[in-house]
């Protein structure tokens, strides 16, 4: 198994133990992101060990501030890109938003300072917000994250989106970033969408799994010499969400399955080495049976018996 590009995923406002320590630090003030304390110190543990853990990027998220003030997600962003700048040793900012204000306010302060900095990473960019976006490439080198989804509805099976379509909005992207915006390939990270292995049954029948779409939407932009030296990248964490147990060894087995079909980045805890050694072969063939199910009845059996006895040995 190769290297995986890890972007750590561990200042997060969803993350219950870090939400409430940004919480603590908005409440206290704009002077609390300067002077010691508990907090702070909370965040700065965070930053310096994902960056002594591997971490090529640090990712910072707080749209869950943003959903009742956007305003507060936008300062806070700033304060954040400030603080990986400060205690990053040297690995960039991956700002993670869905507002584009917030992307843009990261971007400005990622950039405001005289000392060099390198390009950061910003997540995402659709199809309908490249228009925005990608201009700033004229000013600012960043990579971006492209967030395989439209406004339109999906007109895949189970009115989600098919591989066709998750590779047309690939190629959009792409199109749009190299040919106008002067980004290089390798500056494009595609996100396909991980659904939690736990919901990924299709309630019709003839539908293929999330998952088997995901990651064979992986193996059709990384083969294809029109995009070569793109990346692919997923959330991993979501993989396991809501599984009973046994969640890093879950996540290492989606890496290691995923990288069989040309995944090399993800967004991850980076303290837990997900690459660094083999997946459990139970896990792996888990992970696998829902890699396979295409809409076939066999398959989607294959899948829903994999689970049962994945749970059964949890108990």
């Amino acid at each position: 198994m190769g290297k995986l590009t890890a972007i750590g995923e561990s200042v997060h406002a969803s993350i219950p133990r870090t939400g409430e320590v940004m919480k603590v630090l908005a409440a206290a003030g704009p002077d609390a992101y300067e002077a010691p304390g508990e907090a702070l110190d909370y965040i700065k543990s965070l930053i310096t060990g994902q960056a002594e853990n591997g971490a090529a990027y640090i990712a910072v998220n707080v749209d869950a501030f943003g959903e009742s003030d956007p305003a507060a997600a936008v300062e806070m962003m700033r304060h954040y890109a400030k603080l990986v700048r400060k205690w990053g040793s040297g690995v960039p900012l991956c700002i993670d938003s869905s507002n584009d204000d917030v992307l843009e306010a990261g971007l400005e302060e990622w950039y405001n300072t005289d000392q060099p900095v390198g390009p950061p990473l910003v997540n995402s960019i659709k199809v309908y917000t490249a228009d925005r976006m990608m201009p700033l490439r004229q000013h600012r080198q960043f990579a971006f994250v492209g967030l395989l989804m439209s406004e339109s509805k999906a007109a895949g099976p189970g009115a989600s989106y098919s591989i066709d379509e998750l590779y047309a909005l690939a190629r959009e992207l792409f199109d749009k970033a190299v040919s106008r915006h002067g980004f290089k390939p390798s500056e494009i990270y595609f996100d396909t969408t991980v659904f939690p292995l736990a919901i990924d049954m299709p309630m019709e029948p003839g539908v293929p799994g999330y998952t088997y779409r995901t990651f064979e939407t992986i193996r059709r932009i990384m083969t294809d010499p029109a995009m070569q030296g793109v990346h692919c990248s997923l959330g991993i964490s979501n993989s396991a969400r809501d599984l009973p147990a046994r969640k890093i060894g879950i996540c290492r087995a989606y890496v290691q399955k995923a990288m069989e079909y040309g995944l090399d980045a993800g967004i991850v805890n980076v303290f837990h080495h997900l690459d660094e050694k083999p997946a459990d072969t139970e896990l792996v063939e888990l992970v696998d049976a829902f890699a396979k199910m295409d809409g076939s009845a066999g398959k989607a059996n294959d899948a829903m018996m994999a689970m049962a006895r994945f749970c059964a040995s949890c108990r």
